[in-house]
Parts: structure tokens; sequence; C-alpha cells
């Protein structure tokens, strides 16, 4: 069994979500394991490079985990031999730069979201890793959650008939930052930085939709900034510039509607942070990160409403989890198996790339029409994107 090493620089490892689910929880966890076993038998082996911009933090990082290289030099880790692949997990305002020199030095890619800041940006990007002749995948964590999995599931079996609509609640109180620290970097909060709730979130409601049931035709949204004054992360007080919270409905092939509330300035009265709900003629599901249930429409009780007198049914007891029937493994973790296969595999035998930098174009369309229609209060439909 032939073993081979692909060397990774994994650009914004020093953030919570590089670090956490890319680096620790995917990377070091698949090389931990053994690597992974492609369709011709040989085994990938990740070895990564870590690239930021604190010196400090990324010799922490190395020396928790053992790794010997580590640089402040993207051109460098870009034109180092032994790197073969180039993640991105910095903030949104300097991805696509960092993509695009990445493309030129030939490294194949792989990417948070989202891809860019503007439309013409993650478009001109796909064209690029086209030209170019190199993979380029985006992650879509969601779809590989156990909980849309099994929703995936029901899907699959025609559980649902025909789909009515899809109703999707994510969100949690996030600190202002003044007398609690806040969960999420200042940046986040600032449009200049390219932070926004929409340009976050949207592109992760685009690939789900578009995974699920199908891709959107029109939407119509209201993003707002609840808080305009947070405290950053040296106590020091600013003016939020982007939007916290966006009310969108997104309409979908074949009539279905979809109604999505984002926000972080919401305190959870759900099971999950967050849930998606789909009605469908035959059946309903709600699927959070990791549980999801169902009631069928032979199931289906005749709720009678008094304004009266409080209600003696529990709901919530009416639904049937649906069963997990296998081991899930962390979803960031297996799409990145699922890049690391595709990039070793060549001809017929290749695993397909099914996200790529045009999904990840079409996620940014989808947020920037949202904001459109924001701001110009107003449907606004989904054009083709370019060739």
């Amino acid at each position: 069994m032939a073993v081979r090493t692909v060397g990774i620089a994994m650009n914004g490892v020093t953030g919570r979500m590089g670090y956490r689910q890319h680096l620790v929880r995917s990377v070091l966890a698949i090389r931990d394991q053994g690597g992974v076993v492609c369709p011709d038998g040989s085994v990938l082996v990740p070895e990564p490079l870590l690239v930021g911009r604190s010196v400090g933090k990324l010799k922490d990082i190395a020396e928790r985990h053992g790794l010997a290289r580590w640089t402040t030099d993207l051109d460098a880790a870009l034109s180092d031999p032994d790197v073969h692949v180039y993640f991105d997990a910095q903030v949104t305002s300097a991805r696509a730069d960092a993509l695009r020199r990445a493309i030129a030095a030939g490294r194949q890619v792989y990417t948070e979201k989202p891809v860019a800041e503007s439309v013409d940006e993650a478009v001109e990007l796909a064209r690029l890793a086209r030209e170019a002749g190199v993979a380029a995948g985006v992650v879509a964590d969601k779809l590989y959650l156990p909980g849309v999995r099994k929703l995936r599931r029901l899907l699959d079996g025609d559980f649902f008939g025909r789909v009515l609509s899809v109703r999707g609640e994510f969100g949690y109180w996030v600190f202002e930052g003044d007398w609690q620290p806040a969960q999420r970097p200042s940046w986040n909060y600032r449009a200049e930085d390219g932070g926004g709730i929409v340009l976050d979130m949207f592109a992760h409601w685009n690939y789900l939709l578009e995974g699920l049931i199908g891709p959107v035709r029109a939407v119509t949204a209201k993003a707002v900034t609840h808080i305009p004054r947070r405290w950053d992360e040296q106590g020091r007080p600013y003016v939020a510039t982007a939007d916290d919270a966006a009310y969108a409905i997104f309409e979908l092939d074949g009539g279905v509607i979809a109604q999505f509330n984002s926000s972080w300035c919401v305190r959870v009265h759900r099971d999950e942070l967050v849930e998606f709900q789909v009605d469908g003629v035959s059946g309903s599901a709600v699927a959070g990160l990791h549980h999801c249930v169902a009631q069928h429409r032979s199931a289906t009780p005749m709720p009678v409403w008094n304004p009266d007198a409080p209600t003696g049914e529990n709901f919530r007891d009416q639904w049937q989890p649906v069963p997990d029937n296998t081991a899930f493994d962390n979803g960031f973790k297996v799409q990145w198996e699922e890049f690391l296969r595709h990039i070793a595999t060549e001809g017929e035998e290749r695993p397909p790339l099914r996200h790529d930098l045009l999904a990840g174009a079409r996620g940014v369309r989808l947020a920037r029409l949202a904001l459109t229609s924001s701001a110009e209060g107003r449907r606004v439909e989904i054009p083709e994107l370019g060739a």
C-alpha cells in the first residue's frame, strides 16, 4: 500500500474556526488516524504548514501539537515544493487575494466561505482555478452535520412527498463585549472588514438549500444592526457597521418557499443552535446539528385550539426520532477527506468535487442580492452567473 504525504499550507489557523474545526478536528485528526484511503488503495497523509500573521500564536500552536513548520510569509509557503494544497480560513476581506496567489502558484485550493466579498471577485476566482487546472473546493459543513444528513435520508426516501416549505432558525446571543467578552471576533461587526451576518451565513443557506431542495430563484430580505455599539478584544468601544441579524424569504424551484431567520441577537429557545424544518404533503421533519425528528401524515394529530384553556398536548412528544443508522464523524473532517480523495485521484475514478468555487460564487451572489433587497425594500430575482 503506497503512502503519500500531501503538504497543506493552512492560513488562518490562529482563528477559532481555522484552529478547532480545520486544523485540530480535521487535518490533524486525519493524520493521526493514518491518513485517507484513496480509490486506488493508496493512503494520503496530510502534513500542515501553519501560516498566519502572529509569530507568537503560530509558535504556540505548533508547539502545542508537535508541528515543526510555520511561517508568516504566504508567498514562501506557496513556493514551497512540499506544499500541494492551500487552505484559507482568514478574515473574509483577505481571502480573495490569497486564493488568487495560491491559484497562480499552481496549488490546489480549499477554502472557507464566503470565498470573496464581491460576486465579480468570486466568479473571477472560479475562472482562474478552471484555467489553471487546479482543484478548488469550498467548505459546505452544514450539509455534513448528522442532523442534516438524516434529513437528506428522508428526502432521498421520498418521505415528504411534494415539499412545500423550509424554515430555518439560526443564532444565539453574542455578548456586546463590555460586561462579558464577545464569543465572536469584532471584525464580524464591521462592514469595512468584511463582517455581517448576511455575508457570513447566506453562503451557508445557499449551498444548504441547493444541496437539499433546489436552487434559490428569488430573495426578499431585511438586514439590520440591532446592536449599534460593541467592544473589541482590547475592551475598546466601536461602532458596529455591519448587520447582526437578517430575516429572509427565499423562493426555490417548484414553488417551495424557505424562510430563514439569522441572528446574533437572539436568545436560544430551541433544541439546538440551528434548526431546519421541512414540511411536505406527506410528512414533516425538523433537523438540527445532531438530531432529526419526523412526523408522517398518517401519524399527524388533529390539535384543537381552545384559547380559554391551556393545551394538554406535548407537541414535541408527537414526533419520531430519525435513527442514526451509522456512525457520524465530524462534518468538517468528512469533507476534508472527500477533498483529499479528489485531489489524489485522476481520470474517471476521480470522486466528484461537489462544492467548488463556482458554488462559492453562488453563495456570495445570494448574500449580495439579499443586501440589495434589504436596502431597496424589494424582491430580487437571482440571475444566472456568467460563464
